[in-house]
């Protein structure tokens, strides 16, 4: 938040009234309120977590249920022993070990499954060893090996497919998370921007409380001063705290953490190092001293030649089966609108290099020279996109809607301009925009056919904030991080939320 400008106290807004169950502390270094344990906010916390845990348990056991089903039909057929049941808790034990039951109380985001699937992993190979120890328990003689594999297979895919619907029955069974910013006006509005309308989360900011005793005049009402911050969360019901403290000192920002944790509410923080360097940072212990080791902005000569080959292998494979599939589009182009099938575009690629991106051309064929007029209709923050644009063909719409426009850069990727995933390929003029570390998101990785920003709900994304999103992904690449992203495009296709 910048000093300029009139300042004025921040005033509690009129609905307000302070609890009579608690006292108000002044001073920093006293936040933490009078003991109040029957807060109504720390009572939805517990209930909520209890019903995701409970959620993904269920999910869990279903799981094992359906993969040791699958497994005793591949043996040969035959009733579910008894036995087997013992397989269930020991299911539940070895995801409560690997601390799959509590990452979701921390997070706002609980689309979280994806991530989890190599801990599952290892949960399934796990119990397919067991079941090998202990095979006469299972079947007479033990599974033979073509259905520990099934087994095997199955509980991976169960577990992901069942944990996924289960966090999305919970999401949307224990109501909205009421979340209260800790920090400025135009943190709060950011956060509550990030909240609004996405599918993945169910919380929403009622409104923010200034770290400092002074707010600009043109900035919203906060709710409350900072030492009246555990009487707000009692008052407003409060389900979780988040901290966006942009220039606070570290004590501080300790002192709001005791005071939010005393209370039994959720509690995070905006870190402001992680836009700088990335969340698969390392961190070390000196005797005590935690220091945070910096991932190089790069890959190494074998990361890139498993990147590479990940991208020959999936895009030759996605142009056989999608053969039939291209055919019937270029047809359906040909039919609805004259001009060529596909369309050609300059773009910058790695290390500065033009490069022309192909696509299935879904405007009709003037549409470059009528960008200009419709320049003044632009609401995307940077990046030239256009909501109902008028250029757009009838197929092209439904292409459009669908990702599937974007098929034809599986030959960009096979001639090595573009990979599956990386940052976007902007044209010359946006590309002209950045400067800096904006730029260098491309120095080291080709731009990609999806990526971080691609899921994110591209349109509602401005250019530069594009950037920072793309610079994080390049400087905390991974190969698991790829296959992540490349399995979360499939449901943004589906879903048919493409722009």
């Amino acid at each position: 938040m910048t000093d300029n400008g009139p300042t004025v106290e921040p005033q509690l807004k009129p609905e307000w009234e302070a609890p009579e169950s608690g006292r108000r502390v002044r001073g920093m270094g006293s936040l933490v309120p009078a003991p109040i344990i029957d807060v109504t906010a720390r009572k939805t916390v517990l209930v909520r977590d209890a019903f995701f845990r409970r959620a993904l348990m269920i999910a869990d056991v279903v799981a094992a249920v359906a993969a040791y089903v699958l497994a005793t039909l591949a043996a040969g057929g035959g009733a579910v022993r008894w036995e087997e049941l013992l397989a269930l808790p020991l299911v539940v034990v070895l995801c409560k070990l690997a601390a799959l039951y509590d990452r979701d109380e921390l997070r706002i985001n609980k689309a979280t499954t994806v991530d989890e699937i190599p801990v599952l992993f290892n949960v399934a190979t796990l119990i397919a060893l067991l079941t090998v120890l202990t095979g006469d328990s299972v079947a007479d003689g033990g599974l033979p090996p073509n259905a520990l594999l099934v087994l095997w297979l199955g509980l991976v895919s169960f577990l992901v497919l069942f944990r996924g619907a289960a966090r999305w029955v919970a999401l949307r069974g224990t109501g909205t998370e009421r979340c209260l910013v800790v920090g400025d006006a135009d943190a709060s509005a950011d956060i509550a921007a990030k909240l609004a309308g996405s599918p993945r989360m169910n919380s929403v900011v009622i409104g923010y409380v200034p770290l400092r005793d002074r707010v600009r005049a043109d900035d919203p009402r906060p709710l409350g001063r900072l030492d009246e911050l555990g009487e707000l969360i009692t008052a407003l019901d409060v389900h979780r705290v988040i901290v966006a403290a942009r220039d606070t000192d570290a004590e501080n920002q300790l002192d709001i953490a005791r005071a939010v944790k005393a209370l039994g509410v959720k509690l995070s923080v905006l870190p402001r190092i992680f836009e700088v360097v990335g969340s698969s940072s390392e961190f070390d212990d000196l005797d005590g001293m935690t220091v945070l080791g910096v991932p190089r902005l790069g890959l190494t000569r074998s990361s890139r030649a498993i990147k590479r080959a990940l991208d020959l292998v999936v895009a030759g494979a996605g142009l056989v089966i999608a053969a039939p599939f291209l055919a019937a589009t270029a047809i359906a182009i040909k039919l609805d609108s004259s001009g060529s099938v596909l369309f050609r575009q300059k773009r910058v690629g790695s290390e500065g290099h033009v490069f022309e991106i192909l696509k299935f051309r879904t405007m009709v064929a003037d549409a470059e020279a009528r960008k200009d007029e419709l320049r003044v209709d632009d609401d995307s923050g940077g990046l030239f996109k256009i909501r109902d644009d008028p250029r757009i063909t009838r197929v092209g719409r439904l292409l459009r809607r669908s990702s599937l426009d974007e098929l034809p850069q599986l030959l960009n990727v096979l001639q090595g301009a573009m990979s599956l995933v990386g940052p976007r390929a902007l044209v010359v003029d946006e590309d002209q925009r950045l400067a800096g570390w904006q730029r260098r998101r491309l120095h080291l990785l080709k731009p990609g056919m999806t990526g971080p920003w691609q899921i994110l709900e591209s349109g509602r994304i401005s250019l530069y904030e594009m950037a920072k999103i793309d610079y994080l992904y390049v400087g905390n690449w991974s190969m698991w991080n790829d296959v992540k992203l490349l399995i979360r495009t499939v449901p943004y296709m589906l879903a048919r939320r493409g722009m």
